[in-house]
């Protein structure tokens, strides 16, 4: 296949486009700053610097939209809200016109999204069906959802990856935390009673390309672990993996002061589950937690 990717560079980008590089795509990523692309990517891709001059994406076979401002690395000002949203939303307008300017359009569409479309959930299991809660992250998320599903056709189906908590060892979350928790300094945050939807970066590689090769899915697909766990099962587990303790609770009223709104994503959280993901018949390799912290503890060593 011919694929377009957005976000390319990031950590899913990066992970998902080794093992399609291996399956024989052809990947064209859009990036701003093609040297950089090469630098992190490998010379076996193409870049493409804009989306402007384009009339369609006939010549493409599939999309796979993963851009957007990471949502975690600042607090959340009112300017800092606008671009996340805008560096979500308005990458994916125009991806869904140019699919439906498209004579001969992409036969598939993934479009990111996040667990955090369910805002808040507490205790509650959420599946695909569950009504969310009205939040920013919900907002942010459903007219990302909107604007994606705007491209779906009898040509075009579009997939969204409500995607958790990515574990990898080299970016997001986990990445920042193993440094704290090897020197004993890690533990949970808040009451610890928060769940965390996680998935194995390996498992969110292999979803992707499930739903990319999978010629009946469409809709929308929480990619997580089947099993969420409390924020202070995490800490405790990821301690026992690495043989630290892990008691160092960060306190809610903290987090609150260094995060403000930005606090809800590790106050709150979802207790997400892959309910329509399982049904389809995909196969996690990383369903337990300890399993998935073993395996990134050992690769980062």
């Amino acid at each position: 296949m011919k694929i377009l990717i957005t976000g390319g560079t990031g950590l899913i980008g990066r992970h998902l486009i080794v093992r399609l590089l291996a399956l024989s795509h052809r990947i064209t990523v859009l990036t701003r700053d093609a040297p950089r692309a090469h630098q992190k990517l490998g010379s076996h891709i193409t870049t493409l610097t804009s989306l402007t001059s384009c009339g369609n994406l006939d010549e493409f076979d599939a999309v796979i939209n993963l851009a957007g401002e990471s949502i975690a690395e600042k607090r959340w000002t009112p300017e800092q809200k606008d671009l996340l949203c805008r560096s979500r939303w308005d990458i994916t307008e125009r991806l869904s016109q140019l699919i439906n300017q498209s004579d001969n359009p992409p036969a598939v569409f993934i479009s990111g999204s996040a667990a955090g479309y369910y805002g808040n959930q507490d205790q509650i299991l959420v599946t695909e069906d569950e009504p969310p809660a009205d939040e920013f992250s919900h907002t942010l998320c459903e007219r990302w959802e909107a604007l994606a599903l705007a491209a779906q056709s009898d040509k075009t189906r579009v997939c969204l990856s409500r995607t958790g908590v990515v574990l990898a060892h080299d970016g997001g979350m986990l990445s920042k935390l193993l440094p704290l928790f090897k020197m004993g300094l890690g533990g949970p945050v808040g009451d610890g009673r928060q769940f965390l939807s996680w998935i194995h970066i390996e498992d969110m590689v292999n979803a992707l390309l499930f739903l990319l090769t999978t010629d009946n899915l469409r809709g929308p697909f929480n990619l997580v672990s089947p099993y969420p766990v409390h924020n202070e099962q995490f800490a405790a587990t990821l301690g026992e993996v690495l043989h630290r303790p892990a008691v160092m609770r960060a306190p809610a009223r903290a987090v609150k002061l260094l995060l403000g709104e930005g606090a809800t994503l590790v106050l709150g959280g979802q207790r997400a589950v892959p309910k329509r993901l399982e049904q389809a018949g995909f196969v996690f390799r990383y369903s337990e937690l300890r399993a998935a912290l073993e395996e990134i503890v050992a690769s980062a060593a």
